[in-house]
């Protein structure tokens, strides 16, 4: 039984709380009750997990690992964890929305395999996590489900299209998160719930099932954490080889266990900022983002500004054409009946008839200019050891807003050009992580944005996942600062 003199279990980072379940000093069901509690207080708020199984089942599988952990052992490190899977993957017997009303009562007859990997691993999945319509949009809001709402702030917006996994980590209604990243998905929300979100190499986490297993893998899933370790943890489930997947990576690493020894003198930081004024950020947030880079010099780290060298622009452009290859895709099956248009919302539509219109020869070219970048950050990382920017251009917006539609009075010209920054390691392939920069000054942006959080992306080289996460180990132990503030409009 836990003492009435610890931190609430809620409160505990997941491998802490994973040694406490097969130390047999809590059992699985204290753990899903003090969850359940917890959700009970918070969800309501913030409006991050969805789908939720009745107590009474929940409990009783509780009950079933209690027993299992007793008798034949554990299955895992996550053994009797509650979790809740972000509502893009499907869920054998569990709804699968994708948060839109076309899928509102679908209920898959298989889990996917990121899934499948982590009930293998123990944990019960207790739900699902919100998510903006088929995943497009650093903003999580749907017609299934409404708006997911921010930790530090419940009427800003909690990002996307990871923000219910983000939200309910941020307020301790889950221990660890599930989540995927095209355009930041994992990162954007993670910085604006001060948790953090890695985005692995392509290929790291193979997503199944896939009607194409080449083109859209440029998207990816991955893991969530309050702390790097139950980041690395989750990610050690989650990554492998599948034969299925012909891009996932062979290589098997630990990443959990390889955490420590970084050397950080021997670490030399490429410092993007807003690209030479090339990116509209609004005030405060490189200048944050430059406060969690010193944190780094601290601790030895060269930290250098330079320039990206390469017209971001011609990135741009080369971003719209493969997303609009991969979502027009996505989205083409669900117009097979033309009545259903009237219930996709208006930004997906827009990306499919973007996408009506390319050729062969545009996507082709898309790619040998993806190819092109590729080799050019190869050469900035013959300089440094990772690429640092922010983890989004503008601190958590109304949540009532679809999307900002300016950034310092300059017009964004698609619903997704405020998240530019983050395509950048999407497009190399690259880990990428968002680790908590800190908040908004009083005096910064005018005090409008005073208090919500904003992150900090640490890009590595190709496959180099596990450095990525080492650094991210170093930072945290000269982050405790920021780290150690909790959200005050939830805490009971």
């Amino acid at each position: 039984m836990a003492s009435s003199a610890s931190p609430p279990l809620t409160d505990l980072p997941a491998h802490a709380l994973s040694a406490l379940i097969h130390r047999r000093e809590v059992s699985c069901r204290e753990v899903m009750q003090a969850f359940l509690a917890r959700i009970a207080v918070v969800n309501p708020v913030h409006n991050a997990i969805v789908s939720l199984r009745h107590s009474d089942e929940l409990l009783r599988e509780a009950d079933r690992f209690d027993t299992l952990l007793a008798r034949d052992g554990s299955l895992g490190w996550m053994h009797g964890l509650p979790q809740a899977i972000k509502d893009i993957a499907l869920t054998k017997g569990l709804r699968s929305t994708m948060g839109s009303p076309l899928l509102r009562d679908f209920v898959p007859t298989q889990d996917s395999l990121m899934v499948a990997r982590m009930k293998a691993a123990g944990c019960i999945v207790i739900g699902k996590t919100n998510t903006p319509e088929f995943g497009l949009g650093s903003h999580t809001f749907n017609e299934v489900f409404g708006v997911t709402r921010n930790a530090w702030d419940a009427t800003r917006s909690a990002g996307g299209s990871s923000g219910g996994a983000a939200v309910a980590l941020a307020t301790s209604m889950l221990p660890v998160a599930d989540g995927s990243d095209s355009m930041g998905s994992l990162r954007n929300p993670a910085g604006w719930n001060n948790v953090f979100g890695f985005r692995p190499s392509q290929g790291r986490v193979p997503f199944w099932p896939a009607s194409d297993v080449w083109v859209s893998q440029l998207g990816t899933e991955g893991p969530m954490g309050r702390t790097v370790q139950d980041v690395a943890m989750l990610l050690d489930v989650q990554a492998g080889f599948d034969a299925r997947v012909p891009l996932s990576i062979a290589k098997t690493e630990h990443f959990a266990a390889g955490l420590e020894g970084i050397d950080c003198k021997a670490v030399k930081v490429g410092w993007l900022g807003n690209l030479g004024g090339y990116l509209q950020m609004e005030p405060g947030i490189t200048d944050t983002c430059s406060q969690a880079l010193k944190r780094l010099e601290g601790l030895g780290c060269v930290v250098e500004p330079t320039a990206l060298g390469t017209s971001p622009e011609t990135v741009w452009q080369t971003w719209l054409v493969w997303r609009r290859w991969i979502v027009a895709a996505r989205i083409a099956p669900h117009l097979a009946k033309p009545g259903n248009r009237a219930f996709i919302k208006p930004e997906a539509l827009w990306e499919h008839d973007q996408g009506q219109g390319l050729t062969g020869v545009q996507t082709v070219e898309a790619s040998t200019q993806r190819s092109a970048f590729y080799q050019h950050l190869l050469s900035l990382f013959e300089r440094f050891d990772v690429l640092a920017l922010p983890s989004a251009q503008v601190w958590p917006f109304d949540a009532a807003l679809r999307w900002p539609s300016h950034i310092n009075g300059v017009e964004m010209d698609t619903y997704h050009r405020w998240m530019e920054v983050t395509i950048y390691a999407t497009l190399g392939g690259l880990p990428a992580i968002s680790v908590p920069a800190g908040f908004c000054a009083v005096g910064q942006s005018a005090g409008a944005h005073a208090g919500l959080p904003i992150g900090l992306q640490l890009i590595g080289k190709p496959q180099g996942d596990l450095a990525v996460l080492r650094l991210a180990r170093a930072y945290e132990q000269a982050a405790q600062d920021v780290l150690l503030a909790r959200p005050t409009t939830t805490l009971s």
